[in-house]
């Protein structure tokens, strides 16, 4: 993961069990990642803003990195799992 990627999603997004359980959530709020993330996919930015004024430009693309790193982390499947899956 690049290494600006990463500051740029670790000054805004905060994971702490005493708020939504532990789930990542932009910093300053109750805003789960996760929400923000079904919110683009279903509607535009000006929506997203609207529905979560709180937000900003930069909270979203942190929101954007975080899934980005997350999903790097992942393990990928090596080529003869997936061909055995197929």
């Amino acid at each position: 993961m690049a290494k600006e990627q990463q500051e740029l999603y670790a000054e805004r997004i905060i994971r702490d069990p005493e708020i939504m359980v532990g789930k990542p959530v932009v910093k300053g709020t109750r805003i789960p990642v996760e929400r923000v993330l079904a919110h683009l996919e279903e509607n535009d930015r000006a929506d997203l803003f609207a529905a979560f004024p709180e937000l900003t430009e930069e909270d979203v693309k942190a929101c954007l990195a975080y899934a980005r790193a997350a999903v790097r982390r992942q393990r990928r499947p090596s080529p003869t799992t997936f061909h055995a899956q197929v």
